[in-house]
């Protein structure tokens, strides 16, 4: 057990959102994501969480995004091209979930975390959700292209849980 990891979590200060993501900040993100489906057809959420709730459980970064993911039901487009970008607060980690239609290869995604990780240990935490979306964005155009008459999914707006 990561005592240390647990402590982080169970004194995540309420406001921990809000202070790492001001109005603005969501605002800036929503629009960036709506953009960017302008140019593909997958959907992109983005979700942010200040801690987990059972600390203690050991549950990982990577768990809690797959529980996100199905909550969001990110799983019910119709293309199964939906990407979840999941921000982890007390542990500043990232985790990125997409269903089983999107073929990025793993280091892709894993490169886009850790830029995004990157930007997080420096405070830029609104820059890390823009450049996230942007590099997320660059691989959908790859595998969907915008067709006509395709439509809005699911919410563009960032998600605090």
């Amino acid at each position: 057990m990561d005592f240390a990891r647990a402590a982080r979590h169970l004194f995540a200060l309420p406001g921990a959102v809000r202070r790492a993501f001001p109005a603005a900040a969501m605002t800036a993100i929503e629009d960036a994501i709506a953009a960017s489906e302008k140019r593909h057809g997958g959907e992109i959420r983005f979700a942010v969480e200040p801690a987990l709730d059972r600390p203690f459980s050991g549950q990982s970064a990577r768990e809690r995004a797959l529980e996100v993911f199905s909550l969001l039901r990110l799983w019910d487009t119709a293309e199964r091209n939906g990407v979840l970008i999941y921000l982890l607060l007390a542990d500043r980690e990232i985790e990125i979930v997409a269903d089983r239609g999107v073929k990025a290869p793993a280091q892709e995604w894993e490169a886009i975390c850790r830029a995004m990780e990157s930007r997080l240990k420096r405070g830029e935490f609104a820059q890390a959700a823009l450049d996230g979306v942007a590099a997320v964005s660059r691989l959908l155009e790859r595998e969907f292209p915008p067709r006509t008459g395709d439509r809005n999914e699911l919410p563009d707006r960032p998600v605090t849980l």
